[in-house]
């Protein structure tokens, strides 16, 4: 037993040596081991750290400077650049062979410039172990010094004007641990902020736009705040004709003479030597040109004016009471450079146009908008196969998307766009446990949309809401799934609006019409019927129905979330009502028309809300709550099927298998009195919340913990699934909570997931052995449960 303690020591001594990278050192080399900072507290870690002008290595067993430097053995640049050479020269024998083919030609530059790109990079950033590992962070005291200055620099900008940094180097062995000591003393903060100018029209300006300052009397001196002072005001004055300003004639001046850590502010806007003002333009013409991308020598296009723009094209394609629905430059207003981004930016929604670019000409005393726009192709077809995975199922399986657009359909801008899709997913078995069957899913689906709302609004109307990029969709469709439970074909249509406005996005389906027929397998159908004798109503989800509904859809996208990592958050709010139309018509009349289908009426509401906050420049922490509930009223008292809720699965409680979470306390039992989940479970009220931390372990590959607590409920309390109603008192105590680890591997064009989850509280045992590390894993009833549950999922899960 001492023998293997000892060499078990022994060998964690050496693999933590190899980690670190101690035994590549030179004579006379120190490893730079860690990084502290003392002192500063109120100040931001984070943004100190980023200052270091040397980064230790990772402190993870995971061998990165040993894969570095196994890399760095094998890393050759001389028959690197050999390589390219015979490249180079091998592509261009078969492209000089191939000069009169245009298809192979082309194919062979691309390859040939694909595989020199490839190792060049090589070549720029070594190979793929150097890429993976990290090279070794040898201890530079010369940087150290340079450390401590960026440092001093940084108190400064935060108005620590005294601050004083030192540092200290201790070393243990062949490890350097540097620790920086920060005094940052009292901060100055702003007493007094004063405008000065010339131009009497800035400076009333100025005075106006003074609350939007982010200069603040009482606050600490921010460098970056007169940063971003400085912006303002060249936006604000080029939003109000001053065409020509630059940022060069703001300058600020700060007195500290007063003493008491007080500052004074002085914001001087210059003007042009020997003048008293600026300038500001007029626009005196606007010129849309909609097909730059023709060069022709006669140039002879045809000129036609609309609303007092002049359209210049060859043919015309495009209507033009559509086009200045998303202009917001004219002759005779002042220059406006958030008008001008407005427009490019509305121009380049219509999804119309490769490029659309405004310049100004003020040749000769006239300020001239030219708008060049260069068009897309009319026919555009996209095709992508691959492997994908239905975020709540789980199980990846093959699928085959293709798309076809047909732009500017009548000649008002419209787009008439197919989508095709075949898929094959996995989904846990009905029948037996511990099986996948596979699932079809065939869908088409028509879609017409309009550059604007088509609503009987008035033109001036119309154009204020260009701003917005509002447009409204018509839809057809057919969906067909085959489950070896079921099989379900779903006709489709619908009419919406859609609609931007800053960081917020609405969808407004004024009506969604859907046909529905299933066929359900015997054994499907027997568990149907049993549930009938017991008095659910959920068979009437799987007869042939008429479902009708309205929506709204809110998407509120705080800071850019899910594009990188900082501060950002992202809040989902959807609204149904379901056969609202319906509530027309009498209840005979309704039986009369429906007398072979099934109708539905319902309300549902649907809040999700994902929070992201960095806690490190490499580790971030994610947060989710999902809240929702949908409520029947109609005569049969259920709701379609995809609109009930499920919980379970790899973007949703990642320790119970996808859908088979809850309702509630249920214990899903079969006839021998066995746990038995071969059924998805629904509900109408469902609640989750989820905790994870997410860290970069090293190159594209990082690491996650998870927390994930939740479960859907019942407004009513059935007979053959009993525990699934929700009461007030008690769903706390019906919260299932899972945890585990996760690996994520992000290759830039997709993110690929794997989660491995525990069960650590199953709502579904007996109170007092919900908590299943108390007791053992499995018992009478749970033998055939899985307490661990390993899913696999394409993108973050929130």
């Amino acid at each position: 037993m001492k023998f293997f303690v000892r060499n078990s020591f022994l060998l964690l001594g050496i693999l933590f040596t190899n980690c670190l990278g101690i035994r590549y050192l030179k004579d006379g080399e120190s490893l730079l081991y860690k990084q502290e900072i003392k002192g500063g507290e109120d100040l931001n870690r984070e943004e100190i750290a980023s200052l270091f002008r040397q980064k230790s290595n990772h402190q993870f067993p995971i061998p990165f400077v040993w894969l570095h430097q196994q890399g760095l053995k094998a890393y050759d640049t001389a028959k690197i650049r050999r390589k390219i050479v015979a490249i180079e020269s091998r592509f261009d024998k078969k492209i000089a062979e191939n000069v009169d083919n245009p298809r192979k030609f082309n194919n062979l530059n691309a390859k040939k410039a694909a595989k020199i790109e490839a190792k060049e990079k090589v070549l720029e950033e070594g190979n793929l172990p150097m890429r993976w590992g990290e090279p070794l962070a040898v201890f530079d005291s010369v940087k150290t010094k340079e450390t401590r200055e960026q440092i001093d620099r940084y108190l400064h900008s935060k108005g620590y004007f005294h601050a004083v940094t030192d540092y200290s180097i201790n070393y243990k062995g062949r490890k350097a641990t540097v620790v920086y000591n920060i005094t940052t003393g009292q901060s100055f903060k702003i007493n007094n902020i004063a405008y000065q100018t010339k131009d009497t029209t800035i400076a009333r300006l100025l005075d106006e736009k003074k609350p939007e300052s982010f200069l603040k009397t009482g606050k600490n001196y921010e460098q970056s705040a007169f940063t971003a002072e400085r912006d303002r005001i060249d936006i604000l004055l080029k939003d109000n004709g001053y065409f020509n300003f630059s940022k060069q004639y703001i300058v600020f001046e700060v007195d500290s003479l007063k003493g008491n850590y007080q500052l004074d502010v002085l914001t001087i806007v210059n003007t042009p030597f020997g003048e008293s003002r600026h300038e500001v333009y007029q626009i005196d013409t606007v010129k849309f040109r909609t097909d730059a991308n023709i060069v022709s020598l006669n140039n002879q296009r045809t000129q036609q004016e609309y609303n007092n723009v002049i359209y210049e094209y060859y043919r015309k394609r495009f209507s033009k009471k559509v086009l200045d629905s998303r202009l917001f430059i004219y002759p005779g207003q002042t220059y406006s450079r958030s008008k001008t981004f407005n427009t490019q930016r509305q121009l380049a929604n219509l999804d119309m146009f490769r490029f659309v670019n405004i310049n100004y000409d003020t040749t000769g005393g006239r300020m001239v908008a030219n708008i060049f726009a260069s068009p897309l192709k009319k026919f555009q077809t996209s095709n992508e196969i691959g492997i994908g995975i239905n975020v709540t199922e789980g199980f990846p399986g093959p699928f085959y998307n293709m798309v076809f657009k047909n732009r500017n359909l009548f000649g008002g801008l419209e787009i008439l766009e197919f989508n095709g899709r075949l898929g094959v997913e996995g989904l846990p078995v009905t029948g037996e446990q511990q099986e996948i069957y596979s699932s079809q899913e065939i869908s088409g689906n028509f879609s017409l949309t309009f550059p604007q709302f088509i609503v009987p609004f008035s033109n001036r109307i119309r154009s204020s809401l260009g701003t917005l990029n509002p447009k409204t969709r018509i839809t057809v469709g057919d969906t067909y799934i085959n489950r070896p439970d079921y099989r379900r074909n779903n006709l489709n249509g619908s009419i919406g609006y859609s609609w931007l406005k800053n960081n917020k996005q609405f969808i407004f389906t004024l009506d969604e019409l859907s046909l529905i027929n299933s066929s359900i397998s015997d054994e499907f159908r027997e568990e149907l019927e049993d549930r009938q004798r017991q008095g659910s109503n959920l068979f009437r989800s799987f007869e042939p129905s008429f479902v009708s509904s309205m929506s709204l859809l809110t998407n509120i996208n705080f800071n850019g979330y899910g594009l990188n990592n900082k501060k950002a958050a992202f809040l989902k709010i959807f609204f149904e009502s379901g056969g609202t139309t319906l509530n027309l018509l009498s209840q005979a009349r309704l039986d009369s028309i429906f007398s072979d289908l099934e109708y539905y009426k319902y309300i549902k509401l649907n809040l999700d809300f994902r929070r992201t906050l960095p806690v490190s420049r490499q580790s971030t922490l994610a947060y989710r709550l999902n809240l929702g509930m949908a409520k029947p009223y109609s005569n049969n008292k259920v709701l379609p099927y995809e609109k009930y809720f499920f919980a379970g699965g790899s973007n949703g409680i990642r320790a119970w298998r996808p859908r088979r979470l809850g309702p509630g306390s249920f214990t899903p039992l079969d006839s021998a009195n066995q746990y038995d989940d071969r059924f998805e479970q629904f509900g109408e009220i469902i609640l989750e919340a989820s905790l994870e931390i997410r860290r970069n372990l090293f190159g594209f590959v990082d690491g996650a913990f998870f927390i994930d607590a939740g479960n859907i409920w019942t407004f009513e309390e059935e007979e053959d699934r009993e525990g699934g109603k929700f009461e007030f008192d008690s769903f706390y105590k019906e919260l299932a909570i899972g945890s585990g680890l996760g690996l994520r591997f992000d290759f830039s064009f997709l993110v690929l997931r794997f989660d491995g989850a525990f069960k650590i509280y199953d709502p579904a045992r007996a109170e007092g052995s919900r908590f299943i590390f108390n007791k053992k894993f499995k018992n009478e009833v749970f033998d055939t449960q899985d307490v661990f549950v390993i899913n696999i999922g394409i993108g973050y899960p929130f």
